[in-house]
């Protein structure tokens, strides 16, 4: 068809793969590729923002280049063919190949090394309750009844008469199999399974933290609280934008690319469901019950409500109550019985993720102001303690993440996650492998570093005086080429990729704004609730990416606020351990509904002094305050 072009898609591997498809003449590459099943990622949402969706048109015309491909690939690259998938509109047949392959092997997903039994007042209560009875069928004519009836009458008067359609249909056979010897399943008090013979200590549940860049489950045994397995991998929505704003932007106004997404997440699920049964040898007919925590975007399209207004001031969710629903209503068909419980929203960009934080880290009990903050490409930062609690969203974006920056990438094998400089620059690279980019950890200590090393200024300029007051081998490392000035971290010979791997001026920039989004967050909260630096009792860091962070560079470079070393506490996934402590007990998941009513929401945008705060929070700190002695902080959970 004339109105139609062939675009072949080929592996930048040597194996050869190529997997073709027809598209409209005038759709973008990148769509074209989605459409074909092949993951060219696009973190910026397809606005021609990044670098991580390039490709080289290998056969064909090649399209003119748009202003955004020169901005982000440069004038050589752009003759040597390359394109951005999102910006080059198909002209004609042609071959293109995505470069380079983005692989995540090994890239880092943190669960909670915490357990839930490690808090002394947790009360295991999940509301799943397995009832072994005898009920026989229906014998004469003359006594009028049924299957439904009789084993109703064997139950105890508090379970709900009410039985799902599913339940119905299996109900005659059941009755039957074992002479009336049944084991009904409930939650809160309805039934929700029923099966024949004794199955009372099968009983499991999964707790999900579906995170803007990964996804964390945990299967668990509800009448133990005994971990059986942990699985988790990369969110498959990523490909279709790094962060949230870029997500919403993807399926704004579009049902159909928010289902779209919305597959990907429930695809995702399912496969972990089986997964982790299949490590812990257990039938996922008998997990009754799954707790799902994440941000509001995630929350909404996970269950395919728009997103479109919540990307648009006021920024305000479709719901904001804690749900239950059967698996079959989403539909999670890899847990037929299962009931899925969501936790409430606090705010358009405060969601249950930062309520389940909020839960693992028990800072609603404290008598002391402590905050915890959630670091990620969308932040949360809660501060307060017993007599209030107030939340605000830091939208950081997706640089921590290594997005929109030259040579970033997530924490995976080949990422350098840490930074030496002395007489020369030393790189610790995850897996111990050559360098192939550098990860968001690796990142704010190379910035750390820098400084002290008068490599840049604190106002996050590059050295462009004195450079022969550098060690020699260190001086050498600044470059020039079409971008500007660089600075070499590793040396093309030396790293995983055919160039060297440097940090850009404009990179330093994108992690300016993205610390500074942190830093505000938790300076407003002060400012809002007169809580001065010294009246911080303990500052929590929550997440996949403050688990990884080194504190001193993180001071250093002002992603917190100025405060002693020994204030600030690792919580790891504490996102993932509210969802646990959620699934195994309905005293705690109620709990989220008080907090999230009573918690107030700051809209930092909307206040006039926010401005001057965040641009304050792009300047880099000098050295951080001492170690000061104190009594001994109670940690997350005590």
């Amino acid at each position: 068809m004339a109105d139609r072009v062939k675009v072949t898609f080929q592996s930048a591997e040597e194996d050869g793969r190529e997997r073709q498809t027809e598209a409209l003449r005038g759709a973008s590459v990148l769509d074209a590729a989605h459409a074909a099943g092949v993951e060219i990622v696009a973190t910026c949402g397809a606005r021609g923002r990044c670098r991580s969706c390039r490709i080289k048109v290998v056969e064909g015309v090649v399209p003119p280049p748009t202003v955004q491909d020169t901005i982000q690939l440069g004038h050589d690259a752009v003759r040597d063919g390359f394109r951005l998938a999102c910006q080059t509109k198909l002209t004609d047949d042609c071959i293109v190949m995505a470069v380079p392959p983005r692989s995540e092997v090994g890239h880092q997903i943190l669960g909670s090394e915490r357990k839930v039994g490690d808090d002394a007042g947790f009360v295991l209560d999940s509301g799943v309750v397995k009832h072994v009875v005898e009920a026989k069928a229906p014998t004469s004519e003359h006594h009028q009844s049924s299957d439904h009836e009789e084993v109703l009458e064997a139950l105890d008067a508090e379970v709900s008469r009410e039985m799902p359609l599913d339940v119905l249909r299996k109900l005659p056979v059941v009755l039957r199999e074992q002479r009336g010897r049944i084991t009904v399943t409930t939650f809160q008090d309805r039934i929700i399974d029923i099966e024949a013979g004794d199955t009372s200590e099968q009983a499991y549940g999964m707790a999900f933290d579906i995170g803007t860049t990964s996804i964390v489950a945990t299967l668990l045994d509800l009448q133990t609280g005994e971990e059986l397995a942990a699985v988790g991998g990369m969110n498959p929505q990523a490909p279709y934008g790094g962060d949230l704003m870029s997500r919403i932007a993807f399926a704004q106004f579009d049902l159909k690319k928010l289902q779209t997404l919305r597959a990907k997440a429930l695809n995702a699920l399912n496969d972990f469901i089986k997964q982790a049964c299949a490590e812990a040898e257990v039938s996922p007919d008998h997990v009754y019950k799954i707790v799902v925590v994440g941000n509001t975007c995630m929350h909404h399209i996970l269950l395919g409500i728009d997103v479109s207004h919540v990307g648009l001031a006021p920024y305000a969710p479709v719901v904001r109550d804690a749900l239950v629903m059967p698996a079959n209503d989403l539909p999670l068909k890899a847990a037929p019985n299962a009931r899925i419980c969501t936790l409430p929203i606090v705010a358009g960009f405060v969601g249950a993720d930062t309520m389940a934080c909020v839960l693992a880290t028990r800072i609603y009990e404290s008598e002391e102001t402590r905050a915890l903050v959630d670091i990620g490409t969308n932040g949360e930062v809660v501060m307060g303690g017993r007599d209030r609690l107030m939340a605000c969203s830091a939208p950081a974006g997706p640089a921590f993440e290594g997005a929109q920056i030259r040579h970033g990438m997530r924490g995976a094998v080949g990422a350098i996650e840490r930074v030496e400089i002395g007489s020369d620059v030393t790189c610790t690279v995850i897996g111990g492998q050559a360098a192939s980019g550098i990860c968001g950890s690796g990142l704010l200590d190379a910035c750390a570093k820098m400084i002290d090393a008068g490599v840049m200024d604190r106002s996050g300029l590059f050295r462009r005086k004195d450079l022969d007051a550098l060690p020699p081998a260190v001086a050498k490392r600044f470059v020039k080429d079409a971008h500007g000035m660089e600075f070499v971290l590793v040396w093309e010979d030396q790293s995983g990729k055919s160039e060297n791997v440097t940090l850009t001026q404009g990179d330093i920039r994108q992690l300016q704004l993205a610390k500074s989004a942190i830093y505000s967050g938790v300076a407003m909260l002060q400012k809002v609730m007169e809580v001065p630096g010294e009246a911080l009792s303990e500052l929590m860091l929550c997440g996949g990416f403050g688990n990884y962070i080194d504190v001193e560079s993180a001071l250093k470079i002002r992603l917190l606020p100025e405060l002693p070393s020994d204030r600030v506490a690792y919580v790891g996934n504490a996102a993932a351990l509210g969802a646990q402590m959620a699934l195994l007990s309905e005293t705690e998941r109620k709990r989220t509904e008080e907090l999230a009513a009573r918690m107030e929401h700051v809209a930092l945008a909307a206040r006039p002094d926010f401005q001057d705060v965040f641009i304050e929070g792009m300047k880099f700190a000098g050295d951080p305050p001492a170690s000061e002695p104190r009594a001994e902080m109670a940690t997350a959970g005590e």
